[in-house]
């Protein structure tokens, strides 16, 4: 059915709408469902490994950052620290969409916050 109905050049648009997919202004769980969603239509099914890749890829520099020090087997676990990590940077005052070098990364080990420049 989606022969009949939808052209082919729709499926490209959609492939590079999904691997130019970045987080911007947008709150990390809205990323991840338009990835999602994305994935869905375009009729991607990947690795856990290549997803997990895919939704870090797109996350602001300064969330990447500190997701980045953790370690995570899950994309479920992985999606859960970016929103914390969103969460304390959007508290402690800090933009989603840059890092500032005055700011203080925070990073979580046993829930214990960690300072690092």
């Amino acid at each position: 059915m989606r022969k009949m109905f939808i052209p082919i050049h729709y499926y490209r648009v959609i492939y590079n709408k999904l691997q130019n997919l970045s987080q911007g202004s947008r709150h990390v769980d809205e990323r991840f469902k338009e990835m999602e969603v994305a994935m869905i239509i375009a009729n991607i099914s990947e690795d856990r490994n290549a997803t997990m890749a895919r939704f870090f890829n797109g996350l602001n520099q300064n969330i990447a950052n500190v997701v980045e020090l953790q370690h995570y087997i899950e994309i479920e676990y992985m999606i859960h620290m970016a929103i914390k990590v969103e969460k304390q940077l959007r508290k402690n005052g800090s933009t989603t969409s840059g890092y500032s070098g005055s700011f203080w990364v925070g990073s979580w080990v046993s829930g214990e916050r960690l300072m690092h420049r």
